[in-house]
């Protein structure tokens, strides 16, 4: 009854039962778990407490990441946004020091939400928490518009992929991105095809990313990506709650990062063979690694 595959699913299913996109994500997860809503919602409650645990930690942390490539950048990234008057004003600044926290937590091996991937966690968390700090909203609406982003995540999913290894970067910070500013726009009280066209033009702004970790590891330049997909999250929510419209349909759009993701190189699909996984300072770091990584044996 409240199944959905795509954006047309969704227009008309909100429409129908006159609901918003998170509500119609709830209801479809309780009607395939067979479980009543306030079920699916506590676990949905759970995963944001998970999320606000690794951004109190991350952005007080400075423990190097696993392979020692980042950590400490959003302890940097914090401290900047709440000491002086950052460019893009301390909302965005606070969001990409929270998008940093969680990718470094990830790179610590610490628990996190892979949503939708462990290389994209960082950009919902941070665009719904620090928003909603500044909007003073609640943890119900928080848990809302996670059920928002997993509906955007679900049409992306089905008709395409979240897998870098299958369709690069673009799949994974480019789908985290969509999801995260049809959530924003949902929390900023807008509708439900403003939070379509969010999405869509959100995904068409990171088309063609690609996927090329430095020495295999989910560390540079992922987490400095989840960043950017922050900023971009923002822009295409602003936009749309503006009234600014994507001209093409979110499902064309994800039809197109379907067969770019196809078209990239196999080099570029997190591969570490490709982009700037083979830069001589990347070749560098991969063996300085291995060579570590033979001497613990």
């Amino acid at each position: 009854m409240y199944q959905y595959t795509c954006q047309k699913d969704i227009e008309e299913k909100t429409a129908c039962y006159q609901i918003s996109i998170s509500e119609l994500a709830a209801r479809h997860e309780a009607e395939r778990d067979e479980v009543d809503v306030s079920v699916v919602m506590e676990r949905m409650q759970h995963s944001l407490a998970v999320m606000k645990a690794n951004i109190r930690t991350g952005v007080e942390c400075v423990q190097p990441s696993i392979g020692g490539l980042i950590g400490g950048n959003a302890a940097r990234m914090y401290r900047y946004a709440t000491a002086g008057a950052p460019l893009g004003g301390e909302l965005l600044a606070r969001a990409v020091a929270y998008a940093l926290a969680v990718t470094e937590e990830n790179a610590r091996m610490k628990r996190i939400v892979a949503c939708p991937t462990a290389g994209a966690c960082g950009v919902v968390p941070a665009c719904l928490i620090a928003v909603g700090e500044a909007r003073g909203l609640d943890d119900a609406a928080l848990t809302r518009a996670l059920f928002n982003a997993s509906a955007i995540g679900i049409v992306i999913a089905t008709g395409a992929t979240i897998s870098g290894a299958e369709g690069g970067c673009q799949a994974e910070v480019g789908s985290a991105s969509a999801m995260a500013a049809s959530a924003l726009v949902e929390m900023a009280g807008g509708s439900v095809p403003a939070c379509i066209n969010a999405a869509a033009m959100a995904l068409k702004n990171i088309l063609g990313l690609v996927c090329d970790p430095v020495a295999g590891l989910v560390e540079v330049p992922c987490s400095k990506r989840n960043a950017v997909g922050v900023a971009n999250a923002l822009a295409a929510a602003d936009m749309a709650l503006a009234g600014i419209t994507s001209v093409i349909p979110l499902d064309e759009v994800v039809r197109a990062m379907k067969e770019v993701g196809r078209a990239l190189p196999y080099e570029l699909r997190e591969t570490a063979k490709g982009g700037v996984a083979v830069s001589k300072t990347a070749q560098e770091i991969r063996r300085r690694i291995g060579q570590s990584l033979a001497g613990d044996l």
